[in-house]
């Protein structure tokens, strides 16, 4: 028994010296670059210039991403003023190190009681599990990457911790369900929230192991018990429920006659399984804005006269595209196993209509792309028509000389006239000879600005054979002589015709959130949930107030005022209205007068946080010294855009606020690169003269940097800076002196780039939430 004593004391002491080494290994002020009397300011400094320079998405380096991790502990550790005073006293930053050595044996003694944080110490990457390590996701690869990403695949994402026992128990189902699922078309991600706390944070995970799914921007956290069918159900609930129409006898002909109406090809894969298969649901997730999708369950009763109309092998799964033509497909593919890449490339050459209409500007930028070298021209032809049956032979006959004569360079399309009038009327000139009759282009996209180059049949399309040879002459003359368009116009963008489906599209998202909120309801998720019910009763308790307190005071008045009193005092209230209203129509605001607020943590949050759809805050980057010079200059050149109710203006100081105005600037790398220690001016870079338009309900802001003299665009290159030798001489003189012209000059074309943000053509930089302005 005292021998097992002694061994147990022994393996004890070995672990205390082996922690004590590890911990010794590892200094933070040494990794940081600090002193041990530095300030939180130092510290915080110091961290952010390394962390810029070893983040793994910007740095190649490959121990990048360990030295980024010892970094960001190194950060934990001294930015937390317990853990800094345990790390100088005990040489750890454990919560341990507080008891003494007899009561850390005790603990071991009685019960063997482990606590995590006795073994929480710097981990590197080899001790993560190594299944893991592709999947690995970071802030910044979540939001430019796998955000966007996800409008196309679903994405099944695990958070997990250091240390975590419950994500060791649910790591073979992981594996299994993450393997077979990446294989189908789903991304897979991790999240180790120990050492991407903001990114957990930011998806909503306060506990470890979590595991959610991200669709369409949407995130939706799984509750059920971690199995195989469990995950599987999860990913497949993630999905739209309208996305494969089962087809069988009885409806096939008319979901194959919806091509003219949706603009689609449609796509039926015959198999003998009687659900739809999670592959082909991911499939038709991801190429839902090209195709329709149906599915036939060939051991159906009800399927064998389709089947037979189109010769299916029962026993081997065969996928088909229809296009204009619903009697025979337009191309097959069958396998004994469909495998996703077979699938891609089967789909991919079969995205459109031989001859697709042009319903938007997108559909007509992917059929008749830009020209990028002579080697890589791509023509359109395109026929101008209507939409009538009169129209109908001379499509038909089009249709057929399309399907002839489609290659790689060469893409056939039709437009509806009166759906699209600019766009007929710019390559017709309203010649009269082609009014109600069909016409034939055959043009070339010259740059995205709409600028085309052009040749127009110079006879009305009918679809005779003798219009088929005339066509085929010119497109051979096409491949010969480069000039020979010789027309060149400008097209303006064209209409959205598929614009009312957004409001089906927006009803069914509407249930979709509604069902989502529903079930949270019925799950132990309360801590997601308590903000939106706060929101809830606390906009009912309001409302309820108010409608009590406006009823006691009009009861009120009516008992206190007497009808004489009433009639005298609605005529006055007439009066003064009258009054009133003739003084504001006279009197007009001065010119150059603009209402422009300070941006403060008072009014941040109405101003910015919670500013209503569709309105957008102009803010102004000044400091003390540059306040009356750019406020001057920026009401001059704003003043002209103060008519829209949508627009507000503000300043924010940047003397008080430039932590803010940086942090935000760390999603504009590309417009407004943050400088790395090795430039001078880090510590004084001038942003004044920055305007930043920020639109707080879709959390985005777009760019204004200063303007340079002699810079004809307006602003500044990425890479360059506004002469600080500029904002220097201007500091505490008045504004007559060249000091202050040389700063007001900063805001120069700023009209015009106010122009293109009403355009909605300026760049936009999304951010995950508004940071707090304090």
């Amino acid at each position: 028994m005292e021998l097992g004593r002694v061994g147990l004391v022994c393996v004890v002491a070995l672990l205390l010296a082996d922690l004590a080494a590890a911990a010794a290994e590892f200094d933070p002020y040494r990794v940081l670059g600090v002193g041990r009397s530095s300030s939180q300011a130092d510290i915080k400094k110091a961290y952010k210039r390394l962390a810029r320079e070893w983040h793994p998405d910007k740095n190649k380096d490959p121990g990048a991403e360990d030295k980024f991790i010892q970094i960001s502990k190194a950060y934990e550790i001294l930015s937390n003023e317990e853990k800094r005073a345990n790390f100088d006293r005990y040489g750890d930053a454990g919560g341990s190190q507080g008891y003494s050595q007899h009561q850390q044996f005790h603990h071991f003694h009685e019960g063997f009681y482990f606590d995590e944080s006795f073994f929480h110490f710097p981990f590197t990457s080899e001790r993560r599990d190594s299944s893991d390590e592709k999947y690995l996701l970071h802030f910044s690869h979540y939001i430019n990457d796998i955000l966007p990403d996800s409008f196309k695949k679903p994405y099944l994402i695990k958070i997990t911790s250091d240390w975590c026992f419950s994500c060791i128990h649910i790591e073979p189902v992981w594996k299994e369900v993450a393997q077979e699922l990446e294989v189908l078309g789903v991304g897979i991600g991790v999240v180790h929230a120990s050492y991407e706390m903001r990114l957990a944070h930011h998806l909503g995970a306060h506990s470890t192991p979590s595991i959610l799914g991200l669709i369409s921007g949407k995130i939706t956290f799984f509750h059920s018990a971690v199995t195989p069918e469990n995950l599987r159900h999860f990913v497949e609930n993630l999905l739209p429920a309208n996305l494969v129409e089962k087809i069988t006898d009885k409806n096939y002909i008319h979901f194959l006659s919806k091509w003219k109406k949706e603009n689609k090809p449609h796509v039926l894969l015959f198999d003998h399984m009687p659900v739809v298969p999670l592959l082909y649901k991911l499939t038709a997730f991801a190429y839902r804005d090209f195709l329709s999708f149906g599915y036939v369950y060939v051991g159906l009763r009800g399927a064998e006269e389709l089947s037979r109309q189109y010769n299916i092998n029962v026993y081997t799964p065969t996928m088909m595209v229809f296009k204009e033509h619903i009697d025979k497909p337009a191309d097959v593919v069958q396998a004994r196993e469909m495998k996703k890449q077979l699938i891609d490339d089967f789909l991919s050459q079969n995205k459109f209509l031989m001859v697709a209409r042009l319903t938007n500007q997108q559909l007509f930028q992917e059929l008749c792309p830009v020209k990028k070298s002579h080697r890589q021209r791509k023509h359109c032809v395109v026929l101008l028509t209507g939409d009538g049956d009169q129209f109908a032979e001379a499509y038909e006959a089009f249709l057929s000389f399309a399907v002839a004569n489609t290659k790689d360079t060469l893409k056939f399309v039709h437009v509806y006239n009166a759906r699209q009038p600019e766009f007929a009327e710019a390559l017709l000139m309203d010649d009269d000879k082609y009014r109600g009759r069909s016409a034939v282009v055959i043009l070339e996209r010259r740059n995205n600005a709409g600028k085309i180059a052009y040749r127009t049949l110079e006879d009305a399309w009918q679809g005779s054979k003798e219009d088929s040879f005339i066509l085929l002459d010119l497109l051979d003359q096409l491949r010969t002589d480069p000039g020979f368009l010789s027309s060149e116009t400008v097209l303006a963008d064209l209409n959205d015709e598929l614009a009312p489906m957004f409001l089906i599209r927006w009803f069914y998202s509407t249930l979709d959130y509604i069902s989502n909120c529903w079930d949270t309801l019925f799950h132990s998720n309360w801590r997601e949930m308590m903000p939106l019910l706060s929101l809830l009763f606390s906009a009912l308790f309001i409302l309820f107030g108010t409608v009590i307190v406006q009823a006691l005071s009009d009861s009120s008045d009516t008992r206190d005022s007497s009808p004489s009193e009433k009639e005298e005092t609605a005529t006055k209230t007439e009066k003064n209205n009258t009054s009133f209203s003739k003084e504001s129509n006279s009197r007009m605001p001065k010119k150059g007068f603009v209402e422009v607020t300070e941006l403060t943590d008072i009014n941040y949050t109405s101003n910015l946080v919670r500013l209503r759809p569709g309105h957008m805050n102009v803010v102004l980057i000044l400091s003390n010294s540059t306040k009356t010079a750019l406020l001057q200059k920026f009401a001059l050149e704003v003043y002209t855009f103060t008519g829209s109710s949508s627009l507000h203006f503000s300043f924010l100081n940047l003397d008080k606020h430039r932590e803010w105005l940086e942090y935000l600037l760390e999603f504009a790398q590309d417009a407004a690169p943050i400088p790395n220690q090795y430039d001078k001016h880090f510590l004084e870079r001038d942003y004044t003269g920055y305007v930043l338009a920020l639109n707080g309900h879709k959390k985005y802001f777009c760019l204004f940097k200063p303007h340079r003299s002699g810079d004809e665009g307006g602003t500044l290159a990425a890479s360059e800076d506004y002469d600080s030798s500029l904002h220097t001489e201007g500091r505490g003189k008045p504004s007559c002196s060249p000091g202050s012209r040389s700063i007001k000059n900063k805001l120069h074309k700023l009209s015009f780039w106010m122009e293109r943000l009403l355009e909605g053509s300026l760049q936009r930089f999304y951010i995950p939430s508004w940071p707090a302005l304090d």
